[in-house]
């Protein structure tokens, strides 16, 4: 009989995207397939503890986003650095909730860090991860980082000749430039963004100098840098990557928000908020161009696993060909049935349950060939 490979799904984190990763967990969790996997369910609080899960009870609320939170009655637990994904119990607690008999914890063979936003997609907990020598879904530390921080992401596309749109990046210490010099060099209306957020968390559409001291705040209360962009009057189409060094692009997929934009509420909190049209209406070359685009943006940013890439398509008028502008890419997306990384994959033929597990093999497969890299000369 095969060994089961036991998989640490990881989920919640310190970032203002805590409640969508809890329902990314819990889709991932019902989906994930059990004749080859064991699920460890490892949830971290919005204080940045590790607390272990019993499969039962992992979630309070769930289904109803704005009351979703993490069951706090788990055993706190650690990574050990280089254990090969053996877990430590924090002060002896290893009893479950309600002092029953002591939790048993396998052996961790591969994460699945269902992490959105700072501290889980950024990198750090990549970096605690390739500390602990153990495989884990998705980018490294680099990818991750440069995926989420949309200042540097769009530097390195525009020198990769990628197409992006006009944007500024101000730090909280720098000088705070008015509407009017912001306009005359992106144009009016403009997104002012945190850079280090997902979700369209602390995302404001500005329309005049009366609504921009709020939403440059409003930014900053959630990362000390920022992004301003020009708006691009367009289509909004994502694309989903899979892969290593082999590198597979799906079908695009449009987002119709019936919001003035796919804001946080759009995305999670209404049901109505947006429609999904997977595939997107488009002529065979634009979708070409746009699947290449993403896996351009993929590779230029060093990710690895899994990623989303986000366009802009621009109707240039006439017999032009449409502008295809890159906006941003996910290195986590959202991973619940309706999110659109998966039903990306759905339309190709790739079933959720397929596409976790295709998951947890690419991190396996990139685990092993790290391990011929020289890491001493003595």
């Amino acid at each position: 009989m095969v060994k089961k490979i036991n998989v640490g799904i990881l989920f919640g984190g310190k970032s203002a995207e805590h409640e969508v990763s809890l329902e990314s967990a819990r889709n991932v969790y019902q989906a994930i397939d059990r004749d080859k996997f064991n699920p460890v369910l490892i949830g971290i609080d919005k204080d940045g503890q590790w607390l272990l899960q019993e499969d039962s009870r992992f979630l309070l609320n769930s289904g109803q986003l704005r009351e979703v939170r993490l069951n706090d009655g788990g055993s706190p637990i650690a990574l050990i650095p280089r254990g090969g994904g053996t877990l430590s119990f924090l002060n002896g607690e290893n009893r479950a909730e309600g002092g029953g008999k002591p939790v048993e914890v396998p052996v961790l063979d591969v994460v699945f860090p269902i992490l959105h936003g700072p501290f889980g997609e950024d990198g750090t907990v990549q970096g605690l991860l390739k500390l602990a020598g153990i495989p884990f879904v998705g980018s490294g530390v680099l990818g991750s980082a440069l995926g989420m921080d949309k200042d540097v992401m769009k530097r390195l596309l525009r020198d990769e000749d990628i197409p992006i749109g006009k944007f500024l990046a101000l730090r909280s210490h720098e000088k705070i430039p008015s509407y009017r010099e912001v306009a005359e060099t992106l144009g009016s209306p403009v997104f002012i963004k945190p850079a280090n957020m997902g979700s369209s968390v602390g995302i404001a559409k500005v329309h005049g100098p009366e609504e921009y001291q709020g939403a440059v705040e409003e930014a900053f209360r959630y990362d000390s840098k920022i992004v301003i962009e020009e708006f691009i009057r367009g289509r909004e189409l994502e694309c989903a990557v899979l892969g290593n060094e082999e590198v597979i692009a799906s079908v695009p997929g449009e987002v119709i928000p019936r919001h003035e934009f796919y804001s946080y509420d759009a995305k999670y909190l209404d049901e109505h908020g947006a429609t999904l049209v997977i595939p997107a209406r488009l002529s065979e070359d634009t979708r070409e161009q746009v699947k290449k685009l993403a896996v351009r943006t993929f590779t230029c940013l060093c990710c690895e696993g899994l990623s989303r890439v986000d366009f802009f398509l621009r109707e240039t008028g006439g017999d032009s060909a449409p502008d295809i502008l890159v906006n941003e890419i996910n290195t986590m997306p959202g991973f619940t049935r309706i999110s659109m990384y998966p039903k990306l994959w759905e339309a190709g033929g790739i079933s959720y349950t397929e596409l976790i597990t295709r998951l947890i093999e690419l991190a396996i497969s990139r685990f092993q060939k790290e391990q011929d890299i020289v890491t001493s000369r003595f």
